[in-house]
């Protein structure tokens, strides 16, 4: 759960100094396999409805260069929010 921490905090960091990103950091740091993956190890199942944050955070991800700041911002503490909820369910499963 370590990692999951590092990462949220790194997320966080990231979208205080949005402006110093490349394009291709962003959607690393957006890590829609890392939600995935972590959804199916909670058992919560994703929503296929375009209001599902992995589908949001997959098309930011897919067009992060069209993106302004404040919505770069926006999607990676949005990132970080899911992550940390995600963990809580985890740890409390464990």
């Amino acid at each position: 759960m370590f990692q999951s921490t590092a990462f949220v905090s790194e997320l966080i960091r990231a979208a205080n100094e949005v402006e110093k990103l490349t394009p291709s950091e962003v959607s690393r740091l957006l890590a829609v396999a890392t939600i995935r993956d972590m959804r199916e190890q909670a058992g919560v199942a994703g929503n296929r409805r375009t209001n599902d944050v992995v589908i949001n955070l997959g098309i930011a991800s897919a067009r992060v260069g069209d993106l302004s700041i404040e919505d770069i911002k926006d999607t990676l503490i949005d990132a970080a929010d899911v992550i940390r909820a995600l963990r809580i369910i985890l740890v409390e499963r464990e």
